[in-house]
């Protein structure tokens, strides 16, 4: 690629998040979206129009004969090991959906593939990229609630899948869940604010249909200090979605809430949310972000090593994999 050029680039999967990748792809000053590759005829209609110089596929492997500088992976997770790996053998950067593979060793195969490639993997994390997020570790570095006691991640869900992302995988066991989908975002927030998770002791519960995803979650994790970190996660209950991440410190407590609303509260104060425009930091964005990356410049990406990091959390969270139905079961 040369210098001063775009970054050639080619999409997997038009799901529900590669339709709101591709609006990002298409509309980047410094990306050129040249190729897609799509099996449902029917999602590649609805796009065609919008790229009317990309080069349409239904294999990936076709695709990826493309000259591309740069692809992203929105597959389901079962694919991203040999799409990933392939990429990288190829010499491409790639972004890869999370989580970063559908087992632990193919996370491994994927880091280790990644590991000297001389090009960029990353992985799409938002929550890197929202100001909510820049804020709050701006409060943590002022020390604005004192020393954190305590750490809570609240997944509820009135039903999963989402009516917003329906499709054939998301509500199964093999690859689906909320605990798939949602924690592996704040396990990887936990690692970037305070470093590793250990002492993993989850309790999962699961329907009858074996096929299904589970429907409750409630687990305890700790960081290398000892601090506690609680997750409780339900659905098919009659209750809004409601998604948050809090952290208890000495003096207040600061949460993230439904993703990007950032709420503060002391012991003389009630809890009111930070308004975000008063925030002289700047808001990132995951394809400038990479982009720059590949361009050798500084950057803030999540790479596979650190997506490996999440998966192994991730993993021990859905163990033991054999579960009876309607009980929970420590990990």
């Amino acid at each position: 690629m040369e210098k001063n050029s775009k970054i050639r680039a080619g999409m997997i999967g038009l799901g529900a998040i590669g339709v709101r990748m591709l609006e990002k792809f298409s509309s980047h000053e410094n990306i050129e979206l040249t190729a897609v590759c799509e099996p449902n005829q029917e999602k590649v209609d609805a796009c065609r129009n919008k790229l009317p110089n990309a080069s349409f596929y239904t294999d990936y492997r076709d695709m990826l004969k493309d000259e591309l500088d740069l692809v992203y992976i929105g597959a389901p997770p079962k694919f991203h090991h040999d799409m990933a790996v392939e990429a990288l053998k190829r010499g491409m950067h790639v972004i890869c959906e999370k989580p970063l593979a559908n087992s632990l060793m193919e996370a491994e195969g994927m880091a280790l593939a990644s590991d000297g490639a001389g090009v960029t993997a990353a992985m799409n994390f938002p929550l890197m990229y929202n100001k909510a997020v820049s804020v709050l570790e701006e409060k943590l570095a002022k020390n604005e609630i004192g020393a954190v006691k305590r750490a809570e991640v609240k997944i509820h869900h009135a039903v999963w899948p989402r009516p917003w992302q329906q499709n054939a995988w998301i509500g199964g066991r093999e690859q689906g869940g909320f605990i798939r989908e949602i924690t592996p975002h704040y396990i990887q927030l936990i690692h970037h604010l305070f470093g590793s998770i250990k002492d993993v002791q989850s309790f999962v519960e699961y329907p009858e249909d074996e096929s299904l995803c589970e429907t409750g979650i409630i687990a305890q994790m700790k960081l290398e200090d000892g601090t506690s970190i609680l997750v409780d996660g339900l659905s098919g209950i009659g209750e809004d979605d409601h998604v948050r991440f809090k952290l208890y410190g000495e003096h207040g407590t600061l949460s993230l809430v439904n993703w990007s609303r950032l709420e503060q509260g002391t012991i003389n104060q009630e809890t009111e949310e930070v308004l975000l425009d008063d925030s002289s930091i700047p808001t990132r964005e995951l394809l400038s972000e990479v982009a720059a990356a590949i361009q050798g410049k500084k950057s803030r990406i999540v790479d596979f090593k650190a997506g490996l990091e999440v998966q192994t959390i991730l993993e021990q969270l859905l163990q033991p994999a054999a579960q009876v139905p309607g009980t929970k079961v420590q990990s």
